[in-house]
């Protein structure tokens, strides 16, 4: 590959300048938009729906754990799934080694759960495999699946809800594809660096190292293999 121009450190501080003008206007848009995001309507969760967790039984509102808000990722960790019993999705995988210590997240009364469709025990198995610590429900498709109502059945996403004074449920915001980039620290540390993502879709200088996207994640006990990103990642 052919580097960039090589500058003085004054010259460096200079077009450090320049780019740090640029990276000022993408903070002041991001907090733009996240302040218009605290301003969407919210609807009504009126359908039952339930789940299977580690201690059993689970509503909707019982995800919540108590808790004003409830962020809620569909992963797949199902039958069918590439991988399926030993691993769930490759992508989804990677975004769970990403979850941090939930103790922040609750202490802005908030809580974080996924949800599968894989049963309780193989779930919990993959958990302790992986090094996942993340509460992680099953979802039961009766009445209703959850996934299907909130557009996760085919595809992964991550759907926020506030429960009110009289414990009714609200559905606040959704983000899937791209959109649930922000959880995975990986690529923010890898979008500051000199050559990015690595990936063939970025605009990088002539000649710098470029692959097929979602090709080189793996599981976090499979890097090494040959095993490819599945289907449901693809996307992100």
């Amino acid at each position: 590959m052919k580097p960039p121009r090589i500058v003085s450190a004054e010259d460096w501080h200079a077009a450090h300048a320049d780019m740090l003008v640029k990276e000022k206007e993408f903070t002041k848009a991001r907090d733009a938009l996240a302040a218009q995001r605290r301003r969407m309507p919210w609807t009504p969760v009126d359908r039952e729906y339930r789940f299977e967790g580690p201690d059993g039984p689970a509503t909707l509102l019982d995800l919540f754990a108590g808790r004003k808000q409830l962020i809620v990722y569909r992963a797949f960790m199902d039958p069918g799934v590439d991988g399926w019993p030993e691993h769930g999705c490759v992508g989804c995988s990677l975004m769970a080694d990403h979850i941090p210590n939930l103790t922040h997240l609750n202490a802005r009364d908030t809580t974080l759960v996924y949800t599968s469709r894989g049963p309780q025990s193989d779930i919990a198995r993959i958990q302790k495999q992986m090094g996942w610590k993340i509460p992680w429900y099953t979802m039961i498709g009766s009445p209703a699946w959850f996934d299907v109502d909130f557009g996760v059945d085919e595809w992964h996403g991550t759907n926020a809800f506030i429960r009110g004074d009289d414990n009714r449920i609200y559905r606040t915001y959704f983000v899937d594809a791209r959109g649930d980039e922000a959880f995975v620290n990986t690529w923010n540390f890898l979008d500051m660096t000199a050559l990015g993502r690595q990936e063939a879709w970025e605009d990088s200088p002539p000649g710098y190292p470029q692959t097929a996207p979602y090709q080189w994640w793996r599981r976090n006990d499979s890097y090494g293999g040959t095993e490819p990103c599945g289907g449901h990642c693809a996307g992100l």
